[in-house]
């Protein structure tokens, strides 16, 4: 049964290469960062993409059961692109067969869209300003 959980989500939660850092918490406790940093590291180089100059967020969701890293990147002017890892029994896998995005995720999809029309798919783009944008 759907229960609103915490979303946290500050101007200056930015990884190195600027992208936006959210957090989602199955209680009212902060999520722990630490366990996603390494894993965020290993998907963006398998990635390949030019992260400085891409916008992008990833979501740290501490789950009821498992931990979830929501990574999401726009491209071709208005596509938003997705990879999911989810950590099972201590280890991180991709499997999207099995694991995607939840409705909770889908709650700052929805702010984030609304942001990059106001800030990078309108008359004067900035990535700075989507960045700083919450």
């Amino acid at each position: 049964m759907y229960t609103p959980r915490k979303i946290t989500g500050q101007p200056d939660w930015l990884d190195a290469d600027g992208i936006k850092i959210y957090t989602i918490s199955v209680d009212a406790e902060a999520v722990d960062t630490a366990p996603f940093q390494s894993r965020l590291a290993f998907i963006k180089s398998e990635l390949g993409l030019d992260w400085a100059n891409t916008a992008a967020f990833v979501i740290f969701h501490r789950g009821a059961g498992m931990n979830y890293l929501v990574l999401v990147w726009w491209g071709n002017d208005n596509e938003l692109f997705t990879s999911v890892s989810v950590q099972e029994d201590g280890h991180w896998l991709c499997d999207p067969g099995k694991y995607s995005f939840c409705l909770y995720d889908m709650e700052v999809m929805w702010r984030e869209r609304n942001i990059y029309i106001d800030t990078v798919d309108c008359a004067a783009p900035s990535l700075e300003k989507y960045r700083v944008s919450r």
